[in-house]
């Protein structure tokens, strides 16, 4: 394995993380080799070869299923708050390893450190919830119209769930399904990105070490690695009740129709097209640092990005100056150094998009105000470095309705009251996160009234990057649908029952109908 010659602690983070010399990959627990093809995982810090990964060949899949099935017999049965104390003591283990697992995540797919610790803090953060709702996953009591019956509801553990995560949040999205489903009893088979595959191998070392200490079986938690194909092992199996997929529209709505094909269930979380509304009454050093952190945080790699500013006429150029300016303080570097605010996107293939992305947007009719580009040179030998844009532009381009993952800010005028703006921010395909700078509070209710946002996320005062674990994560339209995370999103993961009970010696029958025998 070669380890970059950056002195960032990575080999002694690695190690830490069970991961010495990866020639294989994990197929269930820490064990199980693929025997699949090799899959290579380059850091885009520096362009260094992290480890190859043996994909999961068809052979590999049903062994893995096999094992995942036989520990679903026993891991239901358990009570939810024992599920629960298994939860608690992986919480605890990502405490202990916070500082190791967040630098492969910087390392491996390119977010800041910092960015890094907090995205496993976020799987901490779910653990923590899903230990308190292992003892609240409640049903339902109601009236019978019949005398002496019962009616109720109640959950019952679904089964396998499959998980197919992508490259930008390499641990805390599956953090965020399996923590939930496995407090419902359900056990888990997660395809990483094969852009992150140590991301994986890390996070699965780490849950295996919990079920062996508490004499638990490994297939509880599953580990598959490879491409699409591999993904289309699991969307394309009726053995798998559930599907949470989270990437691109175009992959979504394979996945959707593959699984709907065979009458199962998906778990959407598809992409964003972000808008930050600002209206005459916005404080503009809040919008400033919002909407920065949004367009460039994770490089613009977050399905939460900042993408669009629609700016009301009369503080438009002031935003604009402010922006520009703000823009010019960036540091943009090694992510693992504290001192920049940005780093790489995660290949070169994401950098000719990017490119693209603002060639289209000249050839429409935008204009760049922060020109970007790529960056090369010393520290940015991986090609993968590029400079944050800002554009100013109109909704209708081709280009403004795409999801560019890339650090493009696009800038939209509008003018009049709220409701244009709105109307502008809800003209696309995606409904995932949206936001209003506002000091006025009729604005503020407008816009997360029934005709104001329709997106999944709508938030005031606050930009649309970032969510807590407590609420429900996930957008409308072509976003998907889904919901991950907190509020009552277990409820997916679980199969739904209503229940009748008689207490008496006769049998009425519903409606007051009679059948006499």
């Amino acid at each position: 394995m070669n380890i970059s010659a950056l002195d960032f602690g990575i080999q002694k983070a690695l190690t830490q993380l069970g991961i010495k010399d990866i020639n294989n990959g994990t197929s269930t627990g820490s064990n199980n080799f693929g025997s699949g093809e090799l899959i290579k995982s380059y850091s885009p810090v520096d362009g260094s070869l992290i480890g190859k990964v043996k994909t999961t060949s068809k052979k590999d899949y049903e062994k893995t299923m096999e094992v995942a099935t036989e520990a679903f017999k026993q891991w239901r049965t358990k009570p939810a708050p024992q599920r629960g104390e298994v939860v608690r003591q992986f919480g605890e283990k990502l405490r202990e390893h916070k500082d190791a697992l967040g630098k492969l995540v910087s390392y491996e797919m390119g977010k800041s450190y910092q960015e890094g610790l907090g995205e496993v803090q976020e799987m901490i953060d779910i653990c923590d919830f899903a230990v308190g709702l292992s003892r609240q996953l409640h049903g339902l009591t109601m009236h019978s119209e019949r005398p002496g019956h019962r009616m109720y509801e109640q959950y019952h553990s679904l089964g396998v769930v499959g998980i197919i995560s992508a490259f930008n949040f390499p641990v805390a999205v599956w953090a965020w399904n399996t923590a939930l489903a496995w407090i419902c009893g359900d056990v888990c088979i997660w395809k990483p990105s094969e852009k992150t595959p140590l991301c994986g191998i890390a996070c699965q070392n780490i849950i295996a070490e919990v079920l062996k200490e508490n004499n638990l079986p490994e297939g509880i938690s599953c580990l598959i690695n490879g491409d699409y194909q591999v993904g289309e092992y699991m969307t394309q199996d009726t053995r798998i009740p559930l599907i949470s997929a989270t990437g691109s529209i175009r992959m979504g709505k394979i996945v959707a129709q593959a699984v709907a094909a065979r009458l199962g269930k998906s778990l959407l979380e598809l992409g964003g097209n972000n808008a930050i509304i600002v209206t005459p009454d916005a404080d503009i050093k809040m919008t400033i640092i919002g909407a920065v952190f949004g367009a460039v945080g994770t490089a613009g790699q977050r399905c939460t990005s900042t993408r669009r500013l629609i700016i009301h006429e009369s503080l438009y150029d002031k935003v604009k100056e402010t922006l520009v300016n703000a823009y010019k303080q960036l540091s943009i570097g090694n992510p693992l150094d504290e001192k920049n605010h940005m780093g790489p996107l995660i290949d070169v293939q994401a950098v000719k998009m990017y490119e693209n992305a603002l060639k289209k947007l000249v050839d429409e009719g935008g204009k760049l105000i922060v020109e970007g580009g790529t960056l090369k040179g010393e520290g940015y030998e991986s090609g993968c470095y590029v400079k944050p844009a800002i554009a100013e532009a109109k909704n209708e381009y081709a280009i403004v309705q795409e999801e560019t993952f890339a650090p493009i800010l696009y800038l939209l005028k509008y003018s009049g009251d709220v409701e244009n703006a709105i109307a502008i921010q809800n003209n696309v395909v995606q409904g995932l996160s949206s936001a209003i700078m506002t000091n006025n509070l009729r604005e503020a209710e407008r816009f997360l009234s029934v005709s104001g946002s329709d997106c999944g996320i709508a938030n005031v005062n606050i930009g649309t990057s970032g969510a807590e674990i407590g609420g429900a994560f996930g957008g409308e339209k072509e976003t998907g649908g889904g919901r991950e995370s907190g509020s009552d999103a277990w409820k997916i993961y679980m199969r739904r029952q209503t229940n009748t009970i008689n207490y008496t010696t006769e049998l009425p029958l519903a409606q007051g109908i009679k059948f006499n025998l």
